[in-house]
C-alpha cells in the first residue's frame, strides 16, 4: 500500500502509491507513522493521487508519548505504516477522573474523544457553526458527559449559561437524576413555571460602569452624572436629618445661582420654579410659607414680578434660601445602603440642578438620554428586574446566586428570552463583571471556578464602544485576565467574525461545526495553522453534530461526532409541514400579551449515575463554598 518515500518538501513527504483496488479505501485524514530506530513521527494524509500520496507531519512519538510539532524530519528511509490502537489512545485519551467523554472519531470508528478536563476546561473555548448546525445539542452533551463522568462528582461546577432562547431548560432541568448531588437553577427575565425565578439584581451592587451600559451612556460627561446621582441616591436613602439638610442645601445653591445670574426676571422665574417642580422639599416647594415681618408669603408669591421688573420679594426670598445654604455640610458618602430605580431616578433630577450642571447645556442635553431611558426602564418590564430592597455584599449575591431552596447548583440557567438585544448585553455585562469581581477578591485564587456559557455571543461579546467610554470591555478583561482567577469563557455564536477579536485571541480550545460564510471561514482558518485544506473543505459539509476539534485540549486537530443530548435542548427547527396542515386555528391562541411582547428600554409597545469520588481538582473538592 505504501511504497518508499519519494521525497520531503519542508514539512510535506510524498510516498510511493500502491494502492490497489482491495486496498484503496479512503485513507484520507487517516494517520501514519514514519519509524526508524526509536524515532517515530506522526503524519496525516492530505491527498492521494495515482502514483503518489501526500501526507503532513503533525509530531512526534517520544517514549509513548506524543509531542507536537517536529524536532527532527523523518528519515527518507524510514518504515512507514498506520498508527496502531495504542498510539490512537494516546492521542486521543481515555477516560477518567481526569478525562471525559466528549464524542467519536469520526475517522476512527468506535473510538472515543476524551480531552483532559483542565486543559479543555481551564481556558476559554470557541463553539461556533451555522444555525442547524448543532451546537446547542453539542453544548448540551458535553455538559451532560462531564456531570456523567462515572469516576468523579462535579459537585462544585459553576456553570452560569446566559439563554438567549430559553433553549436549555429541557436539557438540564432533570440533571439531579445524573446525581442527588446535582442541582438546577433556572432564573428568567419573564416567570411562567412554578420553578422559575425572577432575575434580580441587586441595585446598591451596581456601579457607574453598569449603570453607564444599562442607560447606553455614550459620552465621559454622562458618566459625571451618573456618579452624582449615585451618590445623592445613597445618601438621600437615609431619610435622617443630615440627608434632608443635605437636599434643601442642593436646592438652595442652584437657586441662589439662577437668582443671581444674568438671565431676565421671566427667565430666572421660569428656571426656578423648574428647579421647584423637579427636585422639592416640605422646605422648599411653591407652597412653603415664607414668613416675613408681619406678614407670610407663599414661596411662588415671593417670585411675583413688580412694575420695576423686578421681584417683589427677592430680599425676602434671598434671605429665607440662604438659610440652608451650609459649605462645610459633609455627609458620608460612603455610607452602606440601597435604593430603588426610583429612588436614583429623583437623586439624577437633584443631580442636575446641583453646582455646575443648571447652566450647562451641553451637559443638561447629555443627561436628558439618560433621563428618558432610565424612565424606560422604570417603568417597563426591564424595571423589575432589579431590586433595592435591602443591601446585598457581593458574596451574598454569588452565593444565592449559586444555591437554590438551600441546594448548591451546578447548572445556573439565565434566561434572557424576551429581551432585545441592548438590555441582554446590559444584564450579561453586569452578571459578568459582579462574577469577575467575586473571583478576583477570592483570597484562594481560582479555587472557585466559574463558567460563564454565552450563548448567541454575537449578541454580547461585540466591537462596541466600552474600551474608549470605561477603558475597558468586561469580557476583554475576562479573556485577558479571567483564567487566572477561574473565570472561563465559553463563546457560542454563528458568527465569529463578529465577536471581540481581543476575546478570540484568548481562546485556547475550538469546536467548530459546519460553517458555511466565506469570512468566517477564512478567519477559522486562518487560526488552524496544523489543520489540513481538507479538513477545512469537509467543515463545509459536516454533517449537524459533528465538529472540527483543535487547541490545547487536543493533541491534533480531530473530527469529532457527538452523540445527540438526552434529554435536547429546545432548539429543534420550526415544522412548518406539519402546522400548515392542521386544521386546527391557531390564531385564536395568540393572546394578548403575545401581541404586546416586547420587551425592551422603551416599554411595551416599542421596538427598540455518579460514584462519590474525588475527581478534578476544584470540581470535586471538598471546599467550603464561598
Amino acid at each position: 500500500m505504501f511504497g518508499k518515500i519519494l521525497y520531503i518538501s519542508d514539512n510535506i513527504a510524498y510516498i510511493e502509491n500502491k494502492m490497489t483496488e482491495d486496498t484503496g479505501s479512503d485513507l484520507l485524514n487517516l494517520h501514519l507513522v514514519f519509524e526508524k530506530d526509536d524515532h517515530k513521527v506522526l503524519s496525516e494524509i492530505t491527498e492521494i493521487k495515482d502514483n503518489e500520496i501526500r501526507v503532513k507531519f503533525l509530531g512526534e512519538f517520544v517514549d509513548g508519548h506524543y509531542r507536537n510539532g517536529i524536532l527532527r524530519k523523518a528519515s527518507l528511509d524510514s518504515t512507514i505504516r498506520q498508527i496502531n490502537q495504542e498510539e490512537i489512545l494516546e492521542l486521543f485519551g481515555v477516560q477518567s477522573k481526569e478525562n471525559f467523554n466528549l464524542g467519536y472519531s469520526a475517522t476512527y470508528k468506535n473510538s472515543l474523544i476524551c480531552p483532559n478536563i483542565n486543559d479543555f476546561l481551564a481556558g476559554h473555548f470557541g463553539i461556533f457553526g451555522n444555525s442547524g448546525a448543532g451546537k446547542s445539542c453539542g453544548v448540551a452533551r458535553i455538559v451532560q458527559n462531564l456531570l456523567s463522568n462515572q469516576f468523579s462528582v462535579s459537585y462544585n461546577a459553576n456553570l452560569l449559561f446566559f439563554d438567549s432562547f430559553g433553549e436549555y431548560k429541557t436539557a438540564f432541568k432533570s440533571i439531579n437524576e445524573i446525581s442527588p448531588y446535582y442541582n438546577y437553577k433556572f432564573i428568567t427575565s419573564k416567570v411562567k413555571e412554578a420553578d422559575d425565578i425572577l432575575i434580580q439584581i441587586p441595585i446598591n451592587l451596581l456601579k457607574v460602569d453598569d449603570f453607564a451600559i444599562l442607560l447606553q451612556a455614550e459620552k465621559h460627561s454622562q458618566l459625571t452624572i451618573i456618579d452624582r446621582a449615585m451618590k445623592f441616591a445613597k445618601i438621600f436613602s437615609l431619610d435622617t436629618d443630615a440627608s434632608h439638610k443635605y437636599k434643601n442645601n442642593i436646592i438652595a445653591k442652584a437657586l441662589i445661582t439662577t437668582l443671581y445670574s444674568s438671565s431676565t426676571t421671566d427667565k430666572k422665574k421660569d428656571d426656578i420654579f423648574s428647579i421647584i417642580n423637579t427636585c422639592h422639599t416640605p422646605e422648599f416647594n411653591l407652597d412653603t410659607a415664607i414668613p416675613g415681618v408681619g406678614y407670610t408669603r407663599t414661596f411662588a408669591e415671593c417670585f411675583q414680578i413688580d412694575s420695576r421688573g423686578k421681584f417683589g420679594e427677592e430680599v425676602l426670598i434671598t434671605e429665607y434660601i440662604l438659610k440652608f445654604i451650609d459649605e462645610d455640610l459633609e455627609v458620608d458618602e460612603n455610607v452602606t445602603t440601597t435604593y430603588t430605580l426610583s429612588d436614583f431616578s429623583k437623586a439624577l433630577e437633584f443631580a442636575l440642578i446641583s453646582e455646575g450642571f443648571q447652566n450647562n447645556r451641553n451637559l443638561l442635553d447629555d443627561a436628558q438620554l439618560l433621563k428618558v431611558r432610565l424612565y424606560s426602564i422604570i417603568h417597563g418590564p426591564v424595571g423589575k428586574l432589579f431590586k433595592g430592597d435591602r443591601v446585598v455584599s457581593p458574596g451574598e449575591f454569588i452565593t444565592s446566586l449559586l444555591n437554590n431552596n438551600q441546594k448548591k447548583s451546578q447548572i445556573i440557567n439565565i434566561n434572557l428570552e424576551g429581551l432585545d438585544d441592548t438590555v441582554s448585553k446590559s444584564l450579561v455585562k453586569i452578571y459578568s463583571r459582579m462574577v469577575f469581581d467575586f473571583s478576583k477578591e477570592n483570597a484562594n485564587r481560582a479555587t472557585i471556578p466559574f463558567h460563564l456559557f454565552l450563548e448567541e455571543a454575537h449578541r454580547y461579546v461585540q466591537k462596541d464602544n466600552d474600551v474608549f467610554l470605561l477603558g475597558y470591555n468586561i469580557f476583554d478583561r475576562i479573556a485577558k485576565e479571567g483564567r487566572k482567577y477561574g473565570v472561563i469563557l465559553g463563546i457560542i455564536s454563528q458568527r465569529p467574525m463578529e465577536i471581540s477579536d481581543t476575546v478570540i485571541a484568548q481562546c485556547s480550545n475550538f469546536l467548530i461545526f459546519k460553517m458555511t460564510h466565506p469570512k468566517d471561514i477564512k478567519y477559522i482558518e486562518e487560526m488552524l495553522p496544523n489543520i489540513s485544506q481538507d479538513v477545512i473543505e469537509k467543515m463545509k459539509i459536516l454533517q449537524p453534530g459533528t465538529c472540527v476539534a483543535f487547541g490545547s485540549a487536543f493533541k491534533i486537530p480531530m473530527i469529532i461526532k457527538l452523540e445527540m443530548p438526552s434529554p435536547r435542548p429546545y432548539s429543534s427547527s420550526c415544522d412548518v409541514s406539519t402546522y400548515w396542515d392542521s386544521k386546527k386555528d391557531i390564531s385564536q391562541e395568540i393572546t394578548p400579551e403575545m401581541m404586546n411582547s416586547s420587551f425592551g428600554l422603551n416599554g411595551p409597545s416599542a421596538s427598540l449515575n455518579a460514584t462519590n469520588e474525588p475527581g478534578n481538582k476544584f470540581w470535586n473538592s471538598d471546599i467550603e463554598m464561598l
